[in-house]
């Protein structure tokens, strides 16, 4: 077999200066699906009449520069504060909506438009309130404003800093309250303090800009950040232990997914240098708000400054609210008038470009995809997507995910085979579990080109039948350390390999190793001295634990050399089931991986 064609993730054609969308081909219509001829591919776009304007129902508060925006373009009608019931009556009338964080876009709410709602603009980065699932049934493009709040949050950053460093809220209490208390209110310098900023993305960039500004020295901690960015700006990229243990100062900037949920808690406290400072301005569920009073009481943390919390708004008698030593504010990350400037002109540009039949680069839901397709791809969507969640689980160091090559194995012709959807998916799969960009096929080149990684595609032709579209999906990582070192192959990239058997996703290959494990629930991968009764000792372990195992496949070199043995469980383990494996003599490494 040999490779017929490879192509990058990234195409030619540029987003304007202006605008955050990326335009296709196509004039306005009153359909809202265009169907491109060859290979019978549709995706959904935008339509509106040609002699009518459509019409957008602002829900809350919009900028001036927005409306402006859009008033050029449609009927505005601004409502605001509207029932759930006032809203499902309105929105039959509406081609787009726009909100802010304060209304749900409920599946009520497309039901009620009975078709004609055909883009939801979310005016700042968060979508919870809006149905997704919902919005992609009805055909309902969703898009949101993620890059104009990046300064505003990153300048919120530093004044809560340097807020606590001086005591200043506390301070200000007290004058006002007819006390003069020099003395109780010394703070810190800044100069020559180790700050660790803990997610080196937008707003994690622009915080270490400032700081260093100030004069401090700045570490960061981002697995997947690159090295040549942080170099850049004169940052080095440490562990995630070293970072909390060195700093003086600790600014969390990461997005809260399942693996950052309670990141800071009583184990990372206890490994925290003695008086450290906290500051959060990304998301309040990244802290176990219970473990940083215990840490305050203990004087581990000196003072924490926070502008995000587990609960919005927080319980007013909220121990660490009350805490003497918190410096807190309510979610003003984004608030300024600048800021909120902007993110009016990023919605509407993105509005106002879908109504236009433009695909918007900042969209965060799937467009419709031709049934037949779906059919015959969905196993391998779900593969795709698994794979890349994997591979990018088993990085632990490097250079950070830059570099990432997918090779299609298939009988099929190369214009027989549609990859786009696959490509998305194993994008979504590399990105979502470390970022809380949502990826689908509209945003995933977007979303891949913001973040510096490069995925090109090979495909290797197969003699035999096409009647299935693929034999299996491989996805390799290159420069990169991996956190299960049998994951490196002879090659030097971390490699994953896949194939569905009777529907369902199965990982067939680790590094250079055979394995045969399906992809369902979750996967522990163990490096063994192959002997009699590993599969034993193990299994028993995990019923002890009462963790149902699922599959259990050893791949092996040679006899009595070395296996790495993948078990499918159906539960997570705790850490100490996990630690009881590790400790068995003849097991070398292991990791624990979620799907």
């Amino acid at each position: 077999m040999a490779a017929a064609s490879s192509s990058t993730l990234f195409p030619s054609n540029k987003l304007s200066s202006n605008s955050l969308s990326r335009k296709l081909s196509l004039a306005p219509a009153f359909s809202v699906a265009v169907v491109v001829p060859r290979r019978r591919r549709s995706l959904v776009v935008v339509a509106t009449a040609l002699d009518a304007k459509p019409t957008v129902l602002v829900a809350e508060k919009l900028g001036a520069a927005g409306l402006d925006l859009l008033k050029d373009f449609a009927n505005v009608d601004c409502a605001y504060n509207l029932s759930p019931e006032e809203l499902c009556t309105k929105i039959s009338l509406c081609d787009a909506l726009i909100v802010r964080s304060g209304t749900k876009v409920s599946r009520e709410v497309f039901e009620a438009s009975s078709g004609r709602l055909k883009v939801v603009g979310r005016a700042g980065v968060g979508i919870d309130n809006v149905d997704l699932a919902a919005a992609t049934e009805h055909g309902c493009l969703v898009v949101n404003a993620p890059t104009a709040n990046t300064v505003a949050a990153a300048e919120h950053g530093i004044a809560l800093l340097t807020a606590m460093a001086r005591n200043v809220a506390q301070a200000d209490a007290s004058v006002k309250s007819g006390k003069w208390q020099r003395n109780k209110y010394v703070g810190v310098s800044l100069v020559g303090k180790t700050l660790a900023v803990m997610g080196f993305g937008k707003v994690g960039s622009e915080v270490t800009r400032r700081a260093k500004g100030l004069g401090m020295h700045v570490i960061a901690h981002d697995p997947y950040a690159a090295a040549d960015r942080a170099r850049a700006i004169g940052v080095e990229l440490v562990g995630f232990d070293e970072a909390i243990s060195t700093a003086d100062f600790i600014s969390l900037h990461m997005p809260l997914t399942p693996a950052t949920s309670k990141m800071l808690n009583d184990e990372t406290f206890a490994k925290m240098k003695k008086g450290v400072r906290i500051i959060n301005v990304a998301r309040g569920g990244v802290i176990d708000e219970e473990a940083l009073v215990r840490a305050l009481d203990a004087g581990i943390v000196a003072q924490a400054a926070l502008d995000v919390f587990t609960e919005e708004p927080p319980p007013k008698d909220s121990k660490l609210i009350q805490h003497e030593n918190v410096t807190v504010t309510p979610h003003l990350g984004a608030s300024t008038m600048e800021a909120q400037e902007g993110v009016a002109i990023e919605i509407a540009e993105a509005v106002v470009g879908a109504l236009k039949g433009e695909l918007a680069a900042t969209a965060v839901n799937a467009p419709m995809v031709p049934a037949e397709v779906l059919s015959e791809l969905k196993p391998f969507v779900e593969l795709a997507e698994k794979l890349g969640r994997l591979a990018v689980q088993l990085v632990s160091g490097g250079s950070g995910v830059k570099s990432v090559k997918v090779t299609y194995a298939s009988a099929r012709a190369p214009d027989d085979l549609d990859t786009r959807l696959l490509r998305a998916m194993i994008t979504k799969g590399l990105i979502e579990p470390i970022s809380s960009v949502f990826v689908n096929l509209v945003n995933a080149d977007f979303s891949a080109k913001q973040r510096g990684l490069r995925i090109t595609e090979e495909r290797s032709i197969l003699d035999g039948s096409p009647e299935s579209p693929l034999e299996f999906i491989q996805v390799q990582i290159a420069n990169v350390e991996s956190k299960f070192a049998s994951a490196i192959s002879e090659s030097g990239e971390i490699t994953v390999e896949g194939r569905v058997k009777d529907g369902i996703p199965h990982l067939t290959k680790v590094g250079s190793f055979e394995v045969d494990v399906s992809l369902e629930g979750s996967i522990i991968l163990c490096r063994q001295v192959d002997q009699p009764g590993m599969i034993g000792k193990v299994g028993s372990i995990l019923g002890e634990e009462n963790v149902n195992v699922s599959f259990m496949s050893v791949g092996r070199v040679a006899p009595r050399k070395h296996a790495v043995m993948a078990i499918g469980v159906d539960e997570q383990p705790s850490k100490v089931t996990l630690k009881k494996i590790g400790e068995i003599p003849a097991v070398e490494e292991f990791v624990f991986l979620k799907l």
